[in-house]
């Protein structure tokens, strides 16, 4: 064996098993932030953002099913998020995101033109975001992508045909 593949092998055996990198302080703050507006643990649940061509969706769910706790607080907060969206009100995400988030204002403003719907999932809960609207649908896909990439969550980009 090289040296190069023995030092490897050394780093590897050194690494397995190790937490992961700590979070970076922006990412620390994001989740304290959507831990304290959400009412759960962001680190035991995940978040997912679909894209569709009528609109798109927002999914969240525990990642260990015996974790009622938070699964109960998802399936609390999302019908209140789809209430609060459904009025024009996107206070939420930018407590959460510190800033202003793509898309929000022009939601705001077309709110009578989208619909927000939850449903109960295994996990946890989804909101599915519809309208015909084109300006309503192009505001859905930049305030989604925004939270894709913000929260990386490693979800697609691209428009999901269904």
């Amino acid at each position: 064996m090289t040296v190069t593949v023995l030092l490897t092998m050394f780093l590897s055996f050194i690494h397995f098993g190790q937490d992961a990198p700590p979070q970076s302080d922006a990412r620390r703050k994001l989740d304290e932030r959507g831990a304290h507006a959400m009412g759960f643990d962001q680190e035991k649940t995940t978040h997912h953002f679909l894209l569709y061509q009528d609109g798109g969706g927002i999914d969240v769910g525990v990642k260990e099913a015996s974790d009622t706790a938070n699964r109960d607080a998802i399936r609390m907060h999302l019908p209140h998020l789809a209430r609060l969206f459904s009025q024009g009100s996107f206070d939420l995400p930018h407590f959460i995101h510190a800033t202003d988030v793509p898309g929000t204002a022009a939601m705001k403003r077309l709110k009578d033109r989208i619909s927000y719907q939850y449903r109960e999932t295994p996990g946890g809960g989804r909101v599915d975001i519809v309208t015909s609207d084109p300006e309503a649908l192009g505001a859905i896909h930049a305030f989604l992508r925004f939270q894709i990439t913000d929260h990386k969550t490693g979800d697609s980009l691209e428009v999901e045909i269904r």
